[in-house]
């Protein structure tokens, strides 16, 4: 019996060539590996060859039976080299659906390429990945639902990485709804997306639904959701003035609930989380204090003015 062997091409530098050589060299890399059945995973990551080094490679990707993963991380390509890329995909998954075929890809990694609202119908058409990585791209709320609701289509997601950008709360609404179909997801990155106190909640009461068993890591940090502030309290609102214990105490009823599953070192910089805590509430009671000795400042002048009222009138001036 003969061992068919994968090929795995190691990361392809293009540094030191020339902007009008790089499309030339991708043209003929892809034109010779697209006939080969057993290369698993190409990997151009850190070559900035903008959008004029996607165009060649859309001949490869559509026609590529065998890749698995594909590694596009920091190109540079912008929307147009990203739209193209896309296309290309969505070309290569059809063919296989004509040919009877499962698509062979698994892994996109494709952060750091300002991709911004692009289209996500080839997420959706291939319907068998397992990791998607795409940190770093200005794609906003809009093209996050349009993101999410082509991921939705592949079950066996384990890890989505879309740290850096920005969702608000229609973007989380959109994501809440797709958690519910990746019963298999391990790893959830969405960090510095501006999730906001609602979106943080969405996210939070999809999770609690207990579709994602095989979750081991989520991010959530710095996405400016305020735990002084209810979910449904306007942003302008003052917020009610909670115990100074508040705050380390839910982070204590998370270490507790986390230690019953074995899980007591889940949380990452949790010292930092504590140090934090301190300094704000140190804060709050240095403004207390300022408040109340304004206050009691005030008391004494008022008091002051009243006696001088009662004795005998007496000149004052006015300094401009």
């Amino acid at each position: 019996m003969l061992l068919q062997r994968a090929w795995m091409l190691l990361p392809i530098s293009l540094t030191g060539r020339l902007r009008e050589e790089i499309p030339l060299v991708l043209k003929a890399l892809g034109g010779a590996l697209k006939d080969k059945e057993h290369l698993i995973e190409l990997n151009l990551s850190d070559n900035a060859f903008g959008p004029a080094g996607a165009e060649p490679m859309v001949d490869f990707l559509t026609h590529t039976r065998s890749l698995q993963i594909l590694r596009l991380n920091n190109n540079g390509l912008g929307v147009g080299g990203g739209t193209m890329i896309a296309k290309a995909l969505l070309a290569n998954a059809e063919k296989a659906r004509a040919d009877n075929l499962v698509s062979s890809l698994r892994t996109i990694i494709c952060g750091r390429n300002r991709l911004e609202d692009g289209s996500s119908e080839a997420f959706a058409a291939h319907g068998t990945l397992v990791e998607v990585c795409m940190p770093q791209n200005g794609i906003r709320p809009d093209g996050i639902r349009h993101l999410t609701r082509g991921l939705f289509k592949n079950p066996n997601l384990r890890v989505l990485d879309l740290q850096d950008n920005t969702f608000t709360e229609r973007g989380c609404l959109a994501l809440a709804e797709a958690l519910t179909s990746w019963s298999h997801l391990r790893r959830l990155n969405v960090g510095e997306c501006l999730l906001s106190n609602k979106g943080g909640v969405a996210i939070a009461d999809a999770l609690i639904l207990g579709k994602n068993r095989a979750l081991e890591d989520v991010n959530l940090s710095y996405n400016e959701i305020d735990h002084r502030r209810q979910p449904s309290q306007p942003r302008h609102a003052p917020a009610e003035r909670e115990p100074s214990t508040c705050r380390p105490q839910r982070i204590m009823s998370v270490v507790a609930a986390l230690e019953q599953y074995g899980h007591q070192d889940a949380l990452d910089e949790l010292d930092d989380m504590e140090d934090e805590s301190d300094e704000e509430e140190e804060e709050e009671e240095e403004e207390e204090e300022e408040e109340e000795g304004k206050k009691e400042k005030g008391d004494r002048v008022v008091e002051s003015a009243d006696m001088e009222a009662n004795s005998e009138p007496k000149a004052f001036s006015i300094h401009f």
